[in-house]
């Protein structure tokens, strides 16, 4: 590495799989995270910290954040969909579990899980990305803030994407604003403290720049290759300005700060420099229609393969397709199309479907997510990770997902006394009479349940009334 200037950016990838596209738990705001982060790091011995294993996160989100467990789960196996496992060591996983014959034996398997506790933190943090706002929801945009405008001038520009996931700019805003935040997260329990200044002398641990690296990783300019944040931050000719310290082996927490947001630029590898310079794909088409509105783009002749994005826009009227190690391990988002065939058939990274009618998408199989998002009449096929569905309709046969494992259980449960009455009535052996009489005890007993309950006048008011009476001469 040379001296030239570093440059900084927001990763996208742990924001466009990461963030859930919901409003966060209220119990994810930094007051509590910071009890989480204390509670952890003190109890490093019982599976908290350096690795924070399944068992003790359930035991906090469910006994401290009061979330349900299911919910638990999901951040949990979220955040592990984000490593690096291998697709062969991901398939042995689902093998494991799809083996498992029982609830406890699931969890079991789960209690065997960790992710990297610091991480994990910041991940919790950022689901903050798609927090509810008030002024936003009243006035449709966000209010002006004088120290965006005076720090961070480029962050005002707007994207053409609306969805904060695939939004490079508010990802890179997001971090800027809550940088201090996120780095205060990531302290020492014993320099937690209430006060601002004191917060601001404190020293940063070498673990907690590596852990944030899951967030920011950059280059110096005019090189080629990517750094993850904490080779730049301890780099020897950087150590003044990045307030690394060779004595203590730690950050000054003011000079790391500064240090970041100087450094801080747009994503080159994003969204928004995908749409502007991206090249544009060949595809093996059959166009039925006008084809002057579509807009595909990609970041993969200038981007490592975890860094590449594909974008398809106002696809109409087209059937297109493609397999190619170009689409191998890209995030996609296809957004706007409309009465189309699209065939992606390479392993893909992640897949966003958004504001899509009558089209059919063929998908090869889908590492982390495919989310579908103001969707209407369209059909997927595909083997995924994760299937998210939001404000979306399209008649299907079957439960996106199944049932609920308690609906299932109950279900189960239900079908099973049914069997059983069904078996005792056949080993009866009844006669003639006795069926007759049977079935008229039956009806009555039904009969009598149905008024217990209330549930007649509903039966009564599906009867058309007689042809004379005076509901039907009015």
């Amino acid at each position: 590495m040379d001296q030239s200037r570093v440059l900084l950016w927001v990763k996208a990838e742990p924001f466009i799989v990461g963030a859930l596209q919901v409003p966060p738990p209220s119990k994810f705001s930094l007051h509590y995270l910071r009890k989480i982060s204390t509670y952890v790091q003190i109890r490093a011995t019982e599976g908290a910290y350096p690795r924070l294993y399944w068992s003790t996160w359930r035991h906090i989100a469910c006994g401290k954040l009061q979330l349900a467990k299911d919910l638990a789960w999901l951040y949990f196996e979220i955040f592990d969909s984000l490593s690096m496992k291998t697709p062969e060591e991901r398939l042995e996983w689902s093998e494991v579990l799809s083996n498992c014959m029982s609830e406890e034996e699931v969890e079991k398997q789960r209690n065997q899980l960790s992710v990297d506790t610091l991480q994990f933190l910041l991940f919790l943090y950022i689901q903050q990305l798609n927090k509810v706002s008030l002024r936003t929801s009243l006035i449709g945009e966000e209010w002006p803030s004088p120290r965006n405008r005076s720090q961070s001038p480029d962050l005002t520009e707007k994207s053409n994407c609306h969805n904060k996931n695939w939004n490079d700019y508010s990802h890179q805003a997001f971090v800027y604003d809550h940088l201090s935040d996120l780095l205060e997260l990531l302290l020492d329990p014993k320099q937690l403290t209430a006060s601002f200044h004191s917060t601001h002398s404190s020293l940063v641990s070498r673990e907690a720049v590596v852990a944030l690296s899951f967030l920011i990783e950059g280059t110096i300019s005019r090189a080629r290759k990517i750094y993850p944040l904490h080779e730049l931050a301890l780099w020897q000719p950087l150590h003044a300005d990045s307030g690394f310290s060779k004595i203590s082996k730690t950050f000054s927490f003011y000079k790391l700060e500064t240090w970041l947001r100087s450094c801080l630029t747009g994503n080159p590898f994003g969204t928004s420099a995908c749409l502007k310079s991206g090249k544009k794909l060949a595809w093996a088409h059959q166009v039925e229609g006008t084809t002057k509105r579509a807009k595909i783009a990609c970041n993969t002749h200038v981007a490592p393969r975890m860094h590449r994005l594909v974008v398809m826009s106002q696809v109409y009227k087209q059937t297109l397709a493609k397999s190619s190690d170009t689409l191998v391990g890209a995030h996609v988002k296809i957004h706007r199309c409309n009465e189309s065939f699209i065939y992606l058939l390479s392993p893909l990274r992640s897949v966003t479907i958004e504001k899509c009618r009558n089209s059919i998408f063929v998908l090869g199989p889908v590492g982390t997510t495919l989310h579908l998002h103001s969707c209407d009449n369209v059909k997927v096929i595909a083997i995924c990770h994760r299937l998210s569905i939001s404000s979306t309709t399209g008649d299907t046969t079957e439960i996106p997902g199944g049932l609920p494992s308690v609906y299932q259980k109950a279900l189960g449960q239900r079908e099973q006394k049914i069997q059983i009455w069904q078996k005792t009535v056949k080993e009866a052996h009844l006669t003639k009479d006795q069926r007759k009489q049977f079935q008229v005890l039956v009806e009555n007993k039904f009969y009598e349940w149905l008024i217990n309950t209330g549930h007649r006048q509903q039966l009564d008011s599906l009867v058309p009334p007689a042809a004379g009476s005076k509901q039907a001469a009015g």
